[in-house]
């Protein structure tokens, strides 16, 4: 197909999305948007990006944020690792670079948190770089229409699609090509139900000639998600409840919720409190439980329950607050506070 990149183009500039860093090449917007749509649908992540420039319009107002701030705008949108190291990265760039960010995609990637594809695309998007953006949409288009069938998460897969995404792409306006290619992927040749009567490559389609449309790209590598069971307990002072920041070891780092115990299997109510409140809880009885709460993320699936108490029948309440580094928060600030969105759908339910 040698107008392949002429004719994706064509296709682009009549069906492509009208998003807000497409009309920008300020590499600070564009690398906050392609952080942001890791691991997220762009109308997910939409009204996160205009929160952020409208909180931190420039890579100095992020650079000089409070942590705790940038995780609050960031809560919701999970994967919080990216928002600490967005945090990070601004740092860098206004600490070390004067301000100023690298303008090819070997110097993007010393940015923390930005790898292949972030780098490829701030280089194409903000500064023209002949580099291919290579992302999942990128991956099922080439798979589909050449008719790859190696598996995209093995080395071999990886090399030879990044080989043929560098070889389709042009010297002219490879910005433009790389979103046509994403774009493509996102609107026309989808996972499931591709639009192939309406594709301008209906008739070279390796998959649809040979329907497999279903089966490309190859994915062999499945994510095995493991179970596990937070018990929390909601202790309150009057209209004050105890919290705690989640340290880092484990999901939620910088994030607040309750006390908790953690289980690989569900914790009967009585066994919870022999297990944990034996010494503490002066009467059981007066212990409330709410539903389950189911939250899946990409490896572990979650079950929560809240357990909720009266501050004034634990026994001891220094050596509580000593053993789980907890503190009392207004409802006030615990709304200021970022915080896992399991522990917020439970306090708007119940606290707020």
């Amino acid at each position: 197909m040698q107008d392949f990149s002429e004719r994706l183009v064509t296709w682009y500039l009549e069906k492509k999305r009208d998003l807000p860093w497409r009309n920008t090449k300020n590499p600070y917007k564009i690398w906050l948007s392609e952080i942001i749509l890791q691991q997220t649908r762009v109308a997910q992540g939409l009204p996160y990006y205009y929160k952020f420039i409208e909180n931190f319009p420039t890579v100095h107002t992020l650079a000089n944020a409070e942590e705790q701030e940038v995780l609050r705008l960031w809560q919701g949108l999970g994967y919080y690792s990216r928002a600490r190291n967005l945090h990070a990265a601004a740092k860098y760039v206004v600490d070390e670079l004067d301000g100023k960010f690298p303008e090819n995609y070997t110097e993007l990637k010393k940015l923390k948190g930005v790898g292949d594809y972030t780098a490829a695309a701030i280089a194409s998007f903000a500064f023209g770089e002949k580099v291919a953006v290579v992302d999942g949409n990128v991956y099922r288009v080439l798979a589909r229409l050449f008719g790859i069938d190696v598996d995209i998460n093995s080395t071999k897969g990886k090399k030879n699609f990044n080989e043929l995404a560098n070889e389709l792409i042009p010297s002219q306006n490879p910005d433009m090509h790389n979103q046509a290619m994403m774009e493509f992927g996102a609107l026309q040749c989808t996972p499931a139900n591709p639009d192939c009567m309406f594709c301008p490559f209906t008739t070279e389609c390796d998959a649809r000639l040979t329907q497999r449309q279903n089966i490309l790209p190859v994915k062999i590598k499945k994510v095995k998600q493991k179970k596990r069971y937070f018990n929390y307990f909601v202790i309150n002072d009057g209209d004050k409840y105890y919290l705690k920041e989640r340290k880092s070891g484990d999901i939620w780092q910088g994030l607040y919720d309750f006390p908790l115990i953690v289980t690989d299997k569900p914790l009967e109510p009585q066994e919870f409190i022999l297990k944990y409140f034996k010494v503490h809880v002066e009467d059981p009885s007066l212990i409330s439980i709410s539903k389950e709460y189911k939250h899946i993320l990409t490896h572990q699936i979650i079950y929560s329950k809240f357990f909720i108490i009266d501050q004034t029948i634990i026994k001891n309440i220094n050596l509580f607050l000593t053993k789980n580094s907890v503190k009392l928060y207004t409802i006030k600030k615990i709304k200021a506070l970022p915080k896992p969105v399991l522990i917020n759908k439970y306090l708007k339910e119940h606290i707020f």
